[in-house]
Parts: C-alpha cells; structure tokens; sequence
C-alpha cells in the first residue's frame, strides 16, 4: 500500500508523515509479521494487566463472544480501517479475541470520525488541535500528537481555525468551535452503533456488565 493511501486512511497524520515510513518499514518487519506481533504483544499485556484470575474467567470469555458478534456484524461499505481489520483472522484465544475485536470496534468508530470530520471540513491536524483543546491542553500546538510538526505549520492551522471562527485569539475555544466538535462526537457515536444491533438487549446489558470489571482493572492500571 503507498504512502499516500496509508495517508488517506488514517487522515490525522500530518503530510509528509507515511511518505517518511512507508514502504520502507516494510524492509525491516513484512505487514503480516507486524500484524502478528501486534497481537501477540497486545495479548500478552492484557493478560498479564488482568491477572490470571480475571484473564481467565467465564466472565471474559463471555465479553470475548459478545465482542466478536457484533464487531463482525456491521456493514463495511465506507469503512477502510474497519473493512481492513475484517479480513484479519479473528483469534481463538478469549483474550486475543476480545483485544482483536475490541479494535475492530474501535476502528469502525473511527472511520465514522473521520466521515464525521470530513463533513464538518475538519482536516487531521485541526482534528488533533479540537482534541488537545476539549483536554484542556493549552496551548493546543504542545499536544503531544501534533508538537514536533513545524511551527509554520501548526501557525497556518491554527489561523485558519480562527478566521473560521472555531477559535479566539488566544487559541481557546469559541462557541461556535466548542459547538463544532460537539456535533461531531454525536454524529461519531451514532455511526458507531450499528455493529451492536447484531446483539440483543439483553446481550448488551450482559457485555456491559461482563466488561466492567475488566475496564476497572485496565483503567486502574492506567489504560486508556
């Protein structure tokens, strides 16, 4: 895949940035061994943050098939991450299967954010600049994501969401900018609904209970 798809798809690189990686991070590991170690490394970490006692319950392994059948359920039509994710085995292991999964759910969000953002003329880096704001991070261009990019960059970006009136003169927040990514998250959470319309009311209320135990572990562990 060139640099400039790998660009496309995962829209919040700056330019330039796949073209610095890609393809030649392929000469140092192949996509499917990547991908392998990946999910082996994910696994693994899951595990060992989850302790044996919880990595190992009826209960996780219960979350692992709920999260399976709907993150193999949802239609793949304007879905590029979610679609590429489909065609990945989905592991055996109940661990593997619910990081597998869980990032299936994830991706499929994410290309609904992207849609979202596309809709709202919302380019990746302003995208990064929003979210650093609705952190509290300030000034937005220290956000981690975005802070190594030249300054002459982060300045034009930061312009243009002024003269768009999203941000003030000191770079916080306006309501019209505060307004804007409001209706984005909305409009991203409700393209990411249709892969749990596979489950049944009672099936959703079992996976948030199933999963609770295990979000508080990884959240007390510092997971995000």
């Amino acid at each position: 895949m060139p640099a400039q798809v790998v660009h496309a798809a995962f829209y919040n690189f700056a330019e330039g940035e796949a073209a610095r990686h890609i393809p030649r991070a392929w000469e140092t590991i192949p996509p499917e061994a990547s991908v392998a170690a990946r999910e082996r490394g994910s696994a693994a970490s899951l595990r060992r943050i989850l302790g044996e006692r919880l990595a190992g319950s009826p209960g996780l392994v219960r979350a692992a098939e709920l999260t399976a059948k709907a993150a193999t359920s949802a239609p793949t039509e304007g879905r590029v991450m979610y679609a590429g994710m489909r065609t990945l085995a989905v592991p055996g292991d109940p661990v593997a299967r619910l990081w597998h999964c869980a990032t299936m759910l994830r991706e499929h969000r994410g290309d609904g954010h992207v849609a979202a953002l596309v809709g709202a003329r919302i380019g990746g880096t302003e995208a990064h600049v929003l979210s650093a704001l609705a952190q509290g991070i300030h000034p937005p261009q220290s956000f981690g994501r975005i802070h190594h990019l030249p300054e002459e960059r982060l300045a034009a970006v930061m312009n243009g969401l002024y003269e768009r009136g999203l941000v003030d003169t000191d770079g916080r927040f306006t309501d019209a900018g505060r307004r804007t990514r409001q209706r984005i998250e909305a409009l991203t959470d409700e393209l990411a609904a249709p892969p749990y319309d596979a489950l049944s009311p009672a099936e959703l209320d079992e996976l948030i209970r199933e999963l609770e135990p295990i979000t508080a572990t990884l959240v007390a562990a510092g997971s995000q």
